[in-house]
């Protein structure tokens, strides 16, 4: 399950990353969309990884509290 939770989490940055961008872009006047700049001539890949990002949001919002050191330990912050 490790594994899934490396790549859940790297598939959280690139599209909080990428959500970032576009609101940054938006503000600047630019098109800063990454996953369109990189796979845009697939538009079904493009898709298909924004389903993935999605996907990993709903599994870390699931799993979180358990996997994670700091909000499983009990500790408060």
């Amino acid at each position: 399950m490790k594994y899934v939770h490396v790549v859940s989490s790297v598939l959280l940055w690139v599209g909080g990353l990428n959500w970032g961008l576009i609101g940054l872009g938006g503000f600047m006047g630019g098109d800063w969309n990454v996953v369109n700049m990189l796979l845009g001539s697939w538009p079904a890949v493009e898709w298909l990884v924004y389903v993935l990002v999605g996907l990993a949001a709903v599994y870390e919002l699931v799993t979180h509290r358990s996997s994670c050191r700091v909000c499983g330990s009990g500790s408060s912050m």
